[in-house]
């Protein structure tokens, strides 16, 4: 197939990585022509300009720009496709997106890609990026059935896990375990990085470990993307983060009344299930 992605970030160019090497011809397009060149001689994608009408001819455009830039490049890019074109995105949100581009583009599709790293730019592009990963699609009752089923082709040899969501189920969803987690990262480094004592907060820098590594790892990520996470998804990462502070309040009660018993039977409960979460 001839398959277009627009926006030769992290997922553009691993997307692009993956298509290539199964023989489909990918085209790219990029706001900065540096970008366009790097992930030509990466071998990301076949062709790659800063031109939206590269992807005149393409079957299926990727939408893979940060998300507030997603519906104004989509309403441009219409313009250059044929009607059959189908598109989708993989921005972490859905709702608003959706609502947006369904009037606009027939054939759109939904998507997200639940994978992803720490660095961004096509140079973090990577390989296989995608293999064992959620991949979840959000067609509404008036999305061809032909175009969700390609798009279902295309995933699968990604070898992404597929499932399928109204979008708004998808944006709760997410909120719990994608936006909470950033901002409660977030929060955690700042708060550290509160220590007054300059020799202590040398020290634990010094002593941080898989620990502090893996529940600050996202929290250290693209700003940019935190940002519109909070924008585009607003309420329902405030109810996350409103019962997470409730969940804070309750373990500092325990601790205060040193109620050992309870504090010890909450932590039982949250190893039991954290399996549910985590393979």
């Amino acid at each position: 197939m001839k398959i277009g992605i627009l926006g030769l970030g992290l997922i553009g160019g691993s997307l692009g990585f993956d298509l290539r090497s199964q023989g489909h011809q990918v085209f790219g397009v990029s706001r900065r022509q540096s970008t366009c060149q790097k992930a030509v001689s990466l071998g990301s994608v076949d062709e790659a300009s800063a031109d939206l009408s590269l992807l005149a001819t393409t079957e299926v455009v990727f939408i893979c720009t940060p998300i507030a830039l997603i519906v104004p490049q989509v309403q441009q890019l219409i313009t250059h496709l044929s009607a059959t074109t189908i598109v989708t995105d993989v921005g972490s949100v859905k709702a608003p997106i959706v609502q947006a581009i369904s009037p606009l583009w027939q054939n759109f599709v939904g998507g997200h890609p639940m994978a992803g790293t720490a660095d961004s730019g096509i140079e973090a592009a990577q390989r296989h990026l995608f293999v064992d990963r959620p991949y979840v699609l959000t067609p509404t009752a008036t999305t061809p059935t032909s175009a969700v089923s390609v798009l279902e082709e295309i995933v699968r040899s990604l070898g992404a896990k597929i499932y399928h969501c109204q979008p708004e189920q998808h944006d709760r969803a997410v909120s719990w375990i994608s936006h909470l987690p950033v901002m409660v990262s977030a929060s955690l480094i700042a708060t550290c990085m509160g220590e007054t004592d300059p020799t202590v907060l040398q020290l634990a820098k010094n002593l941080a470990s898989s620990g502090f590594r893996d529940t600050s790892r996202v929290g250290g990520g693209n700003p940019e993307l935190g940002v519109m996470m909070a924008q585009f998804n607003q309420q329902a990462l405030l109810g996350s983060l409103q019962q997470y502070r409730q969940q804070l309040d309750e373990v500092i009660k325990l601790i205060e009344q040193e109620d050992w018993t309870a504090l010890e039977a909450k932590l039982q409960s949250t190893q039991k299930v954290r399996p549910d979460f985590v393979d």
